[in-house]
């Protein structure tokens, strides 16, 4: 299934792209036939538009996608990306403690932070590597994606 047909199927408040980018702003997907190809980010650009007026926030936990991010957040409320390389613990505690903050209807600011914290409290020293870039005129602290 293609990635604008998924969108379409269901409809996410989240996207979240998990894997590997390159410098060069792409981000690496899987063929039908399971080979690597590299999406530009122009095309993740055009995908986010294109599609739901429901996406709220696009968290790339690629290796450097913040030139994605700062693309992409034109478009939707919130977008996360790496100003850098991620290693794979690093990326997953981030991931796992964001959602947790998420699901507990804290503020997409609040969930970031603690998504740092949580990078210091396992001695993971990327908490550097994660960036949070807002659409103009939103504030962070206001942002709840979940509402308890």
């Amino acid at each position: 299934m293609g990635v604008i047909q998924a969108i379409n199927e269901e409809n996410p408040t989240i996207i979240h792209f998990s894997g590997h980018g390159s410098e060069d702003d792409e981000i690496v997907f899987q063929d039908n036939q399971g080979n690597a190809k590299l999406v530009s980010k122009e095309a993740i650009v055009q995908t986010m538009m294109s599609t739901s007026d429901d996406i709220k926030l696009v968290f790339f936990n690629t290796c450097f996608s913040y030139g994605q991010a700062q693309a992409v957040v034109q478009h939707v409320d919130a977008v996360i990306g790496m100003t850098t390389t991620i290693g794979d613990e690093a990326a997953r505690v981030f991931a796992a403690q964001f959602y947790s903050a998420i699901g507990f209807g804290l503020s997409v600011k609040k969930a970031f932070e603690q998504g740092k914290t949580a990078l210091m409290l396992e001695g993971i020293p990327e908490k550097d590597t994660p960036e949070l870039y807002v659409k103009d005129g939103l504030n962070a602290d206001e942002l709840i994606i979940v509402k308890p």
